[in-house]
């Protein structure tokens, strides 16, 4: 199966589409969302209770038509409850594998800092290279997993920050705020008559695209353009915080690597065959907030990242 970049732009507007049935507002993370989709990335998403984070995982899924596996993260779990395990078999005298949740197309690993850095790290393999290793032997991952994971800023009690290891796996981390108030009535409005949690399917959200269609989508990325000024655009942005002063650490060339695919995505997305700047631009702050360190010094004068991000892409000259 082929598809055109219009064929990918129709796609993702019916996504959005079917999505927006039961999310009431949240574009732009809907946008990164499908920009981390076709790219073949992950997202963390980070926001306070009561935000949607997890429903909007969920009317995703189903949106995809997705096999959609869901991780309840907390303090005792175990890297065997994610990626399963050899089980005895007294019948057949043998070793069966029981696999974990992580078999799936689409994890939703639900407020990931609830559980400590050694089982974290269970999905350091899975996230990079779409396998697990179980006793020594290697399990492949479907072709379109995705990890969403959830996690809240609020509550610094029982939660475990996130290894750098960890975070870098993330394409993108977006920041999900609170509704406006257009927004809120309209939520209200939609939500508060209705009894026990939401479910996608009551709101009519059901498949729109399947696995071999998302596989001919993420294919048709090849036929968008990277010109190298943007490249280059891309290399000196990513370099920049790297020399920062307000940073101990900058991003690594992972980042640039993520950043212009994530730019040749959002470009397919929007039916264009070259990448631009403003790509780069729109895409920078979700690749690199997750990836840089603060000085001390930028700690203790209340400097944030994201702050520093939009500095360093104003600076940073590109392309005409």
């Amino acid at each position: 199966m082929t598809m055109t970049l219009d064929d990918v732009r129709a796609m993702a507007q019916a996504i959005r589409a079917e999505v927006g049935k039961a999310i009431v507002g949240q574009e732009e993370t809907v946008d990164h969302l499908l920009v981390a989709l076709i790219a073949e990335g992950h997202v963390l998403l980070e926001g306070p209770p009561g935000t949607a984070k997890t429903f909007l995982a969920q009317c995703f899924a189903n949106a995809l038509g997705l096999d959609y596996g869901r991780i309840q993260f907390t303090p005792d779990l175990l890297p065997g409850d994610i990626l399963g395990s050899n089980l005895f078999n007294f019948q057949t005298s043998q070793f069966t594998l029981t696999r974990g949740p992580i078999f799936c197309d689409l994890l939703l690993a639900d407020e990931i800092n609830r559980t400590p850095p050694k089982t974290q790290a269970a999905l350091l393999e899975a996230m990079q290279e779409r396998r697990v290793t179980l006793d020594g032997e290697t399990h492949a991952l479907p072709d379109r997993f995705m990890v969403v994971a959830t996690q809240n800023p609020i509550e610094n009690q029982g939660v475990y920050p996130l290894p750098e290891a960890q975070l870098d796996r993330f394409m993108f981390k977006l920041l999900v705020p609170y509704p406006s108030a257009e927004e809120e009535a309209a939520i209200v409005t939609r939500f508060g008559e209705r009894q026990g949690p939401p479910r996608p399917a009551e709101f009519g959200v059901t498949a729109v695209t399947d696995a071999a269609k998302l596989g001919a989508a993420s294919a048709a990325l090849k036929g968008v353009t990277v010109a190298q000024e943007i490249v280059d655009y891309v290399v000196r942005l990513v370099r920049a915080t790297r020399e920062s002063g307000d940073l101990s650490s900058g991003a690594s060339p992972r980042a640039a690597v993520i950043l212009a695919n994530a730019a040749r995505a959002r470009a397919a997305l929007d039916g264009r065959d070259y990448t631009l700047p403003d790509d780069v631009k729109a895409l920078a702050i979700a690749v690199l907030r997750h990836r840089l360190v603060l000085s001390p010094a930028a700690e203790i004068e209340g400097r944030e990242v994201e702050t520093l991000v939009n500095e360093l892409v104003e600076n940073t000259e590109a392309p005409r």
